[in-house]
């Protein structure tokens, strides 16, 4: 199957069932603004087999592009809104693309490819022919830089994006055919196209698009549509609930409201179960009332904002993946009691191994499976590295597997930092314990030099009125909370916020190489 047999597919299931939520457009009203989108670019010179890129927030525009470049038998080249224009012509170059759809605003003179604006004003009733896709053809090709900055192009085939979807029909205890999937995690990003356009396909939901993340605009969105699905980046989920937190705070309420939280099952228990359910659909009436599911991915979710949603009677869903394999490959399920930090098992056909565990249970990532793609364009050497004999890719992230058969996120390989005793210590341990201060906004800890000594080295941005006392005793007292080769003495300190990727990971090579050139100049040695 192909992303347009899925299309097809749904507009034959689900012809009546609303697609796109704020501008009232049904599966079945889809091919004539797509037929009409081919058209255009047809009429631009679009022809199978070309690479046309796509620059844009999400708009319902986004979509039609998509299905028309499809339909027309060539590949989408997904482009992140946030780079420069030398980025963008490096990236059409090296794909060969001559034409890339966007929003005027990021028109510039390009030398080597015409734009073609993404909100043109297609004429209906002009048809072209519709090329026969194969599942092997590509589908998308999306540039990747990993923990190391150096670009690596990844063209995920149609089997791949529909095998995702498929794989997806395990979370159908949490996404349900109808409902409102709130899409607002940027399209041209792996997480945000996997949960917010290959979900809904799958599932025949409805995908509410917001092509901002102002905060205003999010929350009117949540009381005029009332989602029940929300995917975000956990740092969104964090501001949610501090939100959530410091308002019942200033009513001199969260003693209370905490207390009625924690104990809700006793309180239910002995009769107060209707006070139980107007506390807490007050405060799920921040998200208009009716969300079920939050699904977080792109990193790791603190285990008090998880067991915040959930205690809201919210289902919290951790995933877990990459642009190699079109987002979540691995998601959580419903346990008992989940461990902290785990992103679950994997999806559909996928199969996971750990390999080189080390005495703590903490080893490589090697996943296999239909959305798992095929190799890096036109890099062999890459592709020899992170791919073994039997089809498994390594992903370089390290992990280790909990009694419940789900798998935990331990750091990346080209991030553990090897002590000169040979030790390791793993920055995703450190910054989970620092991130807790308060006063502190974001924190990296990466491998550094200190008098010629291999060192865990921390750059925290902090908010105003922290000083360099405040913050070397605050991070002493973490310290004593691990083991001692693992404490971090050696650190910066700033106001400035960390550089950050689209789904809100620290760019730690950047933070480092900013601490290199003297941009830190409050440190701690």
């Amino acid at each position: 199957m192909t992303m347009y047999d899925l299309l097809e597919k749904n507009i034959k299931e689900n012809g009546d069932l609303l697609f796109l939520v704020r501008e009232n457009i049904t599966f079945g009203d889809l091919p004539k603004y797509i037929t009409a989108r081919a058209a255009s670019l047809a009429d631009v010179g679009v022809k199978a087999g070309d690479t046309v890129g796509v620059l844009s927030h999400n708009l319902p525009q986004f979509i039609y592009s998509l299905f028309a470049i499809w339909y027309l038998g060539a590949k989408v080249l997904l482009l992140d809104t946030n780079l420069t224009p030398e980025e963008y012509d490096n990236m059409t170059k090296l794909t060969d693309c001559k034409l890339v759809v966007a929003e005027k605003s990021f028109f510039y003179k390009a030398k080597d490819f015409k734009f073609f604006d993404i909100e043109t004003q297609d004429k209906e009733g002009i048809v072209v022919k519709q090329h026969k896709l194969k599942d092997d053809d590509i589908a998308t090709l999306s540039f990747t830089s990993g923990s190391t900055g150096t670009p690596k192009i990844v063209p995920l085939t149609h089997k791949n994006l529909v095998s995702c979807s498929e794989g997806l029909e395990s979370l159908n205890i949490f996404l349900h055919h109808g409902e409102t999937m709130y899409a607002f995690l940027p399209l041209y990003h792996v997480f945000g196209f996997a949960v917010g356009f290959l979900a809904p396909m799958h599932f025949g939901m409805s995908i509410l698009l917001q092509s901002t993340i102002n905060p205003n605009a999010i929350l009117q969105d949540f009381a005029t549509y009332k989602p029940q699905v929300i995917p975000a980046v956990p740092k969104l989920f964090e501001i949610f609930r501090k939100k959530i937190i410091d308002g019942i705070k200033a009513k001199k309420k969260w003693g209370l409201v905490s207390f009625i939280m924690k104990h809700q099952k006793v309180l239910r228990a002995i009769g107060l179960g209707k006070l139980v359910d107007k506390v807490l659909n007050q405060i799920r009436s921040v998200f208009g009332g009716r969300v079920r599911c939050m699904v977080a991915g792109g990193a790791a979710t603190k285990p008090e904002v998880e067991n915040f949603y959930n205690n809201l009677g919210i289902a919290f869903v951790q995933g877990y993946g990459m642009t190699e394999t079109v987002g979540p490959i691995c998601c959580s399920k419903p346990v008992k009691k989940r461990v902290p930090f785990a992103f679950g098992a994997p999806l559909g056909n996928s199969c996971c191994e750990i390999r080189n565990a080390d005495e703590n249970g903490i080893g490589m990532l090697w996943v296999r499976g239909d959305q798992v793609f095929g190799g890096y364009l036109n890099n062999e050497t890459a592709n020899k590295e992170c791919f073994d004999k039997n089809g498994f890719f390594c992903t370089g992230d390290l992990v280790s597997i909990d009694k419940n058969g789900e798998y935990h996120f331990a750091g990346r390989k080209k991030q553990v930092i090897v002590l000169d005793s040979g030790k390791n210590v793993y920055p995703d341990e450190l910054e989970g314990l620092f991130i807790e201060i308060p006063g502190v906004k974001n924190v990296a800890v990466f491998e550094y030099e200190v008098k010629g000594k291999t060192v865990a080295y921390g750059v925290f941005s902090v908010e105003e009125g922290m000083t360099m006392d405040k913050l070397a005793a605050a991070v002493a007292d973490k310290n004593k909370k691990v083991a001692s080769y693992k404490w971090v003495t050696h650190f910066a300190m700033t106001t400035d916020d960390l550089p950050l990727t689209s789904t809100q990971k620290i760019k730690h090579h950047v933070v480092r190489q900013w601490l290199i050139d003297g941009k830190y100049t409050n440190r701690h040695e």
